[in-house]
């Protein structure tokens, strides 16, 4: 899996002008399911990221993860960041997993991260969706599996 977190103050994601999903503190995790992905990867990829220590401590030093601070995660679906842009000027997409993998994938990361005990918002999957945020910091963290 691949995935692109970002700290934020706020996000929320629209589909035909109506919000689907928003939270507050937290992390915008925009998420690819790969080609050979399976559960395993996505139960991982969940807690590596809820673990991940980039928010602050009271010495104002990144050392708490979305579990210490109680943050909230927003997961939205994004399978252009399997692009391949190692010839010419337009992206391949043929290393993202196929619509149906992925929607389970897309799932199975968002399960994984409630069972941790973190509160989830979701896009829709395979959507056109409208993604704002306010990036906190700005910090954003490029994760591959």
């Amino acid at each position: 899996m691949r995935a692109l977190v970002q700290r934020v103050t706020s996000a929320s994601v629209n589909v035909d002008g109506a919000v689907i999903g928003s939270i507050e503190a937290g992390l915008l995790i925009l998420i690819c399911a790969m080609q050979g992905d399976t559960d395993a990867n996505a139960a991982r990829m969940a807690a590596k990221i809820a673990r991940l220590r980039i928010f602050a401590d009271a010495d104002g030093r990144m050392n708490l993860s979305l579990k210490d601070t109680g943050g909230a995660a927003l997961v939205v679906s994004q399978f252009t960041l399997a692009a391949d842009t190692s010839r010419g000027n337009r992206p391949g997409f043929s290393a993202a997993a196929p619509p149906d993998a992925g929607r389970a994938l897309y799932l199975s990361f968002a399960q994984a991260l409630r069972d941790l005990d973190i509160a989830v918002e979701t896009g829709r999957f395979g959507a056109d969706m409208a993604v704002s945020l306010t990036n906190d910091g700005p910090v954003t963290i490029w994760i591959d599996s």
